[in-house]
């Protein structure tokens, strides 16, 4: 790019950024240095390729979404949490809100995460241990006692059963008097990645989209700010895979449910804002900044060039970051406290929208309420003491930063080559049901290839670690150390015998002739092709329980199994 045109850039950001709000903040270093809220080339200079990097808050958004950067709006502290019963996960929340944090995101147990009850017998011993466990809509009353809906963005980390627990924290905020309307927040609802990663469905996979475009056309029209799906990268890292097959699965995820929203008749300029994204901050620092960069040129771009998306929300990459749990260790357990540093910093370089930060001890247990405050300090240092929320994108223009995002953006396109061939396959006459790069999802969760390729990598990455090519502090290299064992959360019996009889108290309860009519609307709904999110928020308000939900939709539906892989 010629001078002229960089500097043409530079006055349009200004304008823009002069226009917008600002935080009432020192925007200076240490030593009381004023700095700028962005840089670029030097005046008079040319730049070759710097329409592909640009200034915030201008396409393609590798920079970021904002001209102000986090000069307008910091980052949100969104530490992820639940454990136990909702009564216990509520007490959790409301020190995480008076601690500083920004927002809630809920970590549901395994028989929840299933779509079964806690009295389930398949449930027996998970109950309350790796989350919270929701039953109904009265557990999730209880989950935000005193914490108004309307004032608070809300997370929730699930899939298989996303819609039924979506519809209880519907009917949740009804009971505090609040229109649903108005609320805010994020669902994650990403099938796809169960069947690629982290293995937590429910049903075959159309019934799933189908599921999954109900609730998008609901939010589309009746909550407009809440996000209805968050596209999850986070799982997909986690089970091994490399960094630019966690951008490429991810946004080619995201592509399918922007097909699924064409395939609606739904405008992309309206329901595309409602999609967010959630990716994992790993420990290789730059290339995890890159990896952020890159991620939102490609889907500004696609979302453009592809989707036809006319306005800069609808080409916007929104996304939550999560320090990566699998870079924390057992052994010397108080590293983790700087491997999660290092991530977070990367996430904010990287220009995330809101941030949860893993507490040193999560490899053992659930954070004991100290570590969640560690990890929650972790985020406030960056924010208040580092100087990193001065300038929008400080590493933009590094060779080495803009060679790795233009790197892993290339790899990302070689992935989606593969993916749209796999489609090509599956439909040779092009007529693909819902969309190209769906039809080649499906086609590789058919025939396992993402589960070979992750597999694969991860195998790679194994044996780098075992033969000392890769080094883990305290794993694979010193190894010695003064620290004791730590004191971890352990979940009490009590917990799970205390949830089943409470659940069988409200079965005893409510109108049982109601409940059965109502899932049976349902079920209804889902033979006529119909919309299921009415009838559904019915069957939860009469307290219809989320195993009978969900099981009533598995007789119809089927379930899933997962080819054979050897």
């Amino acid at each position: 790019m010629d001078a002229d045109a960089i500097q043409d850039g530079r006055r349009r950001w200004q304008a823009r950024y002069d226009s917008a709000k600002k935080r009432d903040a020192d925007f200076s270093t240490l030593s009381g240095d004023e700095v700028e809220p962005a840089y670029g080339p030097r005046e008079g200079d040319s730049y070759q390729g710097f329409e592909r990097i640009g200034w915030p808050g201008e396409y393609p958004f590798t920079r970021g979404l904002y001209p102000t950067g986090y000069r307008g709006r910091t980052w949100t502290i969104r530490q992820f949490a639940g454990f136990g019963n909702a009564e216990q996960t509520n007490e959790r929340y409301k020190m995480i809100l008076e601690a500083g944090g920004g927002g809630l995101s809920v970590a549901f147990d395994m028989p929840t995460l299933m779509g079964r009850d806690s009295d389930d017998g398949r449930a027996l011993g998970e109950v309350g241990h790796c989350g919270v466990a929701i039953d109904s809509a009265a557990d999730m009353e209880v989950l935000f006692k005193d914490i108004p809906l309307g004032d608070v963005t809300t997370s929730m980390t699930i899939s298989g059963p996303a819609v039924p627990v979506f519809c209880m924290y519907l009917v949740a905020a009804e009971r505090q008097g609040i229109d649903p309307g108005v609320l805010n927040g994020t669902l994650q609802t990403d099938i796809f990645k169960e069947y690629i990663a982290q293995k937590e469905w429910l049903f075959q996979p159309e019934p799933h989209l189908r599921l999954i475009g109900d609730l998008m056309e609901h939010c589309a029209e009746k909550i407009p700010a809440y996000k209805p799906l968050s596209v999850s990268g986070y799982h997909i890292r986690e089970a091994g895979a490399t960094a630019a097959q966690e951008l490429a699965y991810t946004l080619a995820d995201g592509f399918g449910y922007v097909e699924l929203g064409l395939s609606r008749g739904l405008d992309v300029d309206v329901f595309a804002p409602g999609l967010s994204f959630f990716f994992d901050a790993h420990v290789d620092f730059f290339e995890e900044i890159a990896k952020f960069r890159a991620a939102r040129r490609i889907w500004a771009r696609w979302m453009k060039e592809v989707y036809g998306a006319k306005t800069d929300k609808a080409q916007w990459l929104r996304f939550h970051t999560q320090t990566a749990g699998v870079s924390l260790t057992a052994q010397q357990p108080y590293n983790n406290v700087v491997r999660t540093a290092v991530e977070a910093l990367a996430a904010v370089l990287g220009g995330t929208n809101s941030l949860h930060t893993n507490a040193l001890d999560e490899t053992l247990a659930l954070p004991s309420e100290q570590a969640a405050e560690i990890a929650l300090r972790t985020q406030q240092v960056l924010m208040e003491e580092t100087g990193v929320a001065n300038v929008a994108d400080p590493l933009g223009g590094s060779w080495y930063i803009e060679q790795l995002t233009d790197r892993i953006e290339a790899d990302a396109e070689k992935i989606f080559d593969q993916i749209r061939e796999r489609g090509l396959r599956a439909h040779p006459d092009g007529k693909h049901p819902i969309g190209p790069i769906t039809s080649g999802i499906l086609r590789g969760i058919e025939d396992g290839w993402f589960t070979g390729e992750i597999a694969e990598s991860a195998f790679q990455y194994q044996r780098a670690l075992e033969k000392g090519d890769k080094r883990v502090v305290g794993v694979n290299v010193a190894h010695g150390s003064v620290t004791g064992d730590l004191e971890i959360l352990r979940v009490s019996h009590e917990v799970e015998r205390e949830q089943v009889r409470t659940l069988a108290e409200r079965r005893k309860g409510r109108e049982e002739d109601r409940v059965r009519a109502s899932i049976e609307a349902m079920l209804t709904a889902a033979r006529d092709g119909s919309n299921m999110i009415a009838p559904m928020l019915e069957a939860v308000r009469a307290e219809a329980t989320l195993g009978e939900i969900c099981d009533a939709l598995r007789e119809e539906w089927g379930v899933y199994t997962e080819p054979a892989g050897f």
